[in-house]
């Protein structure tokens, strides 16, 4: 708690505006990145903020800072809250998962690649995403009362009358764990699996043909521009499922615990870490983007720039 005490409030003192810049730059600047991939990137950008509004500082630092926000207890909208939350924090996963498989068919399906990777397409399955993880998490409020509860569990409000004791409360709230994120940890490493696969097998005929063809060594520029969209798709997978896994096992061993099974103890310091670990997620993909991508990187020094050469040509022109 003492560590959170402070970890919380930086982590969201950067992640707002670096998400917000983020944004800006996907969407409105070239970023030498396709249409279609900077819908995905902007949008999970868009979705990091709100986990950050909503999870972050809503709710984890009125958590570690009790006392100071004591008068949200009496605030009647927690199941709304967590409503909102639970979805927002579906999204930016399942976002992943979309992005993967656009990078997969982009890869490894060049027939349909034409067709599906679009920014029209793109939309039209981050929108699908979004409805249903609004959807999927309309059930908390029925089974959540409107005052909040400060205390760090998986849920944050009070239940209805009987609710704990329900095995289809414990059920719900197992099934909701593994959609998010068991299932897109597992697709999104068989998405990536498949990859790797095609990129091998292409990789060695794209060799023999070239020693047959010219024989100088000289380098595939197809294949190096692959290799830094294949390097993008992997690292941001990569740091969703390191990031996610902790909470995730705790979460299934905790709805493993009340359906009965009690092999195994995990600490609280696990979940604890875990929280912090998934939040922390929200701020990585943007550090991502910057390293791997040289033009985003330079869209982004020019976009923190700007405000200040304004001023300068402002001085100039007075003087």
């Amino acid at each position: 708690m003492i560590i959170q005490a402070g970890y919380y409030p930086i982590l969201a003192f950067v992640g707002v505006p670096v998400n917000v810049l983020t944004t800006h730059v996907l969407l409105y600047k070239d970023c030498g990145l396709s249409p279609c991939v900077r819908c995905y990137l902007g949008s999970m950008a868009v979705a990091d903020l709100l986990v950050i509004i909503l999870d972050l500082i809503l709710r984890h630092i009125s958590i570690v800072y009790r006392e100071q926000f004591k008068f949200v207890e009496s605030i009647p909208v927690c199941n709304i809250h967590a409503v909102l939350l639970y979805a927002a924090t579906d999204c930016p996963v399942w976002f992943t998962v979309a992005f993967t498989f656009d990078r997969f068919v982009a890869i490894c399906c060049q027939k349909l690649k034409s067709k599906y990777c679009s920014e029209k397409t793109a939309a039209v399955a981050l929108g699908t995403v979004t409805v249903l993880s609004c959807l999927k998490n309309i059930f908390w409020y029925f089974m959540l009362r409107t005052h909040y509860w400060l205390e760090n569990n998986p849920w944050f409000c009070y239940g209805t009358i009987g609710v704990y004791d329900s095995r289809v409360w414990v059920t719900i709230q197992f099934l909701h764990h593994i959609l998010t994120p068991t299932l897109p940890f597992l697709l999104i490493l068989l998405l990536n699996v498949f990859t790797i696969r095609h990129i091998l097998v292409t990789s060695r005929a794209r060799r023999r043909l070239r020693a047959h063809t010219d024989g100088d060594g000289q380098c595939d520029t197809e294949m190096r521009n692959r290799k830094k969209s294949v390097i993008l798709l992997f690292v941001i997978s990569a740091n969703f499922i390191l990031l996610w896994s902790m909470l995730m096992l705790y979460s299934v061993w905790d709805r493993m615990f009340w359906l009965g099974y009690y092999s195994v103890y995990l600490h609280l310091f696990v979940r604890e870490l875990g929280f912090m670990l998934q939040l922390l997620s929200c701020c990585t993909n943007n550090a991502i983007y910057g390293v791997t991508q040289t033009k985003f990187r330079q869209q982004l020094k020019n976009v923190l720039k700007y405000p200040f050469t304004q001023i300068h040509q402002s001085i100039k022109f007075t003087h």
